[in-house]
């Protein structure tokens, strides 16, 4: 006989679900809602229907800010996730003393506010900062520049900037998942004749499935709603060259009074990454 759930249970949920319904759901049914008008947030409202969505999706300039958005992903998320899982390569086929170490080291970046890393990193990209001093160091005179305002390397840099403070976040979880695995599997594969290589692909890269699958979540919305890193260190120049939609979204809505314009771009920005979401939960969960 089925046994009877009890309507309690859902009182204890209830105080975290008004807060997240009042201070989540109801804000983002008000930007879809905004959307759908042309307001600069003080005269009345004229509705436009989906006017706006349409102007998100002609505009060059709103596209090649979503396209940035899509390059920073692989900054953001790709490449920290390939330098944690070499990272957990070297380091997961034995036990190491000081592991509580490296976790303590490789998650630093994440303590520090996105602002500071922003200036930092504005410093050491300057024409007499310490990437062109080390360039010069050792001979590349040619290659120095001032990153952040060169039309082809800005975008990169700024992109580069989200490796540093991701891949600490990547490399903790990775290294965190690896703990739970059992160290005879590795002597078993080793039995087998299994190399490094071997060991890697039928055993710690299986035990690692749920925490790439957290990593890539975070870092690709990190990469698609990034605001702070992009404010801080060029504003979206030179020429827009690093623009995204985080900092077209807070320009429209609070310097350029397109309200509307701008809750489109949110919406639409925010349907994107449910859809990423999504996609890798799905492909996660796929055997």
């Amino acid at each position: 006989m089925a046994r009877r759930r009890s309507p309690r249970g859902y009182l204890f949920v209830l105080p975290a679900l008004l807060f997240y319904v009042t201070f989540a759901i109801l804000p983002a049914l008000h930007t879809a809602y905004l959307s759908l008008f042309d307001w600069d947030g003080i005269t009345l409202a004229t509705f436009v229907g989906l006017g706006n969505y349409l102007e998100v999706l002609t505009d060059p300039d709103l596209r090649a800010a979503v396209v940035h958005a899509l390059v920073l992903v692989v900054f953001f998320s790709w490449i920290p996730i390939v330098l944690g899982m070499l990272m957990v390569g070297l380091l997961a086929r034995h036990r190491q003393r000081g592991m509580t170490a490296f976790r303590v080291l490789y998650f630093l970046p994440q303590i520090v506010p996105l602002v500071a890393v922003g200036i930092t990193w504005r410093w050491m990209y300057g024409e007499d900062g310490v990437v062109n001093q080390v360039l010069r160091f050792v001979g590349l005179d040619a290659v120095t520049r001032a990153w952040l305002g060169d039309f082809d390397a800005a975008l990169i840099a700024v992109g580069l900037v989200g490796t540093w403070a991701m891949s600490g976040l990547c490399m903790m979880l990775f290294l965190s998942g690896v703990q739970k695995v059992d160290t005879n599997l590795y002597e078993a594969a080793r039995l087998d004749g299994a190399g490094p290589v071997r060991e890697f692909v039928t055993v710690t890269l299986p035990a690692l499935r749920g925490e790439v699958a957290v990593a890539m979540t975070v870092t690709t919305v990190a990469a698609l709603a990034s605001f702070d890193i992009v404010y801080v260190t060029t504003n979206g120049g030179p020429a827009d060259r690093t623009t995204v939609p985080g900092l077209l979204v807070y320009r429209l809505a609070f310097t350029e009074s397109e309200v509307g314009l701008a809750a489109a771009l949110a919406t639409v920005l925010a349907a994107l990454i449910l859809v990423v979401v999504f996609a890798i939960t799905r492909l996660s969960r796929s055997e």
